[in-house]
């Protein structure tokens, strides 16, 4: 019989992510939680961390002309997300978000 007992949110979220083989609940909210902090106001209202799996970041971007933005911002983005959030991004993705 297995145990029904209430497990903490903190410990669900680690046992999925280790399920899913992913990177840890820390470096997720390193990248999404410190994105801000890490690109500024400007580029944060116009460019958002999509996934990151494996050290590649894929970044949504609003406009065509922010991918390009981004690119050349990218050493920066990486070097700034490893300053202020400790995550090791290796490479950086960026692409156009989908109209809804």
């Amino acid at each position: 019989m297995t145990n029904h007992e209430p497990v903490p949110l903190s410990e669900s979220i680690d046992d999925v992510v280790r399920a899913l083989r992913g990177p840890s609940k820390a470096v997720v909210a390193g990248v999404f939680g410190q994105w801000e902090d890490s690109v500024g106001e400007y580029v944060a209202r116009n460019a958002r961390p999509l996934r990151f799996d494996d050290g590649v970041l894929t970044v949504e971007v609003d406009e065509p002309a922010w991918v390009t933005q981004v690119q050349f911002m990218s050493g920066e983005i990486i070097r700034r997300l490893a300053e202020v959030a400790g995550v090791d991004v290796r490479e950086l993705v960026v692409r156009v978000a989908r109209r809804r």
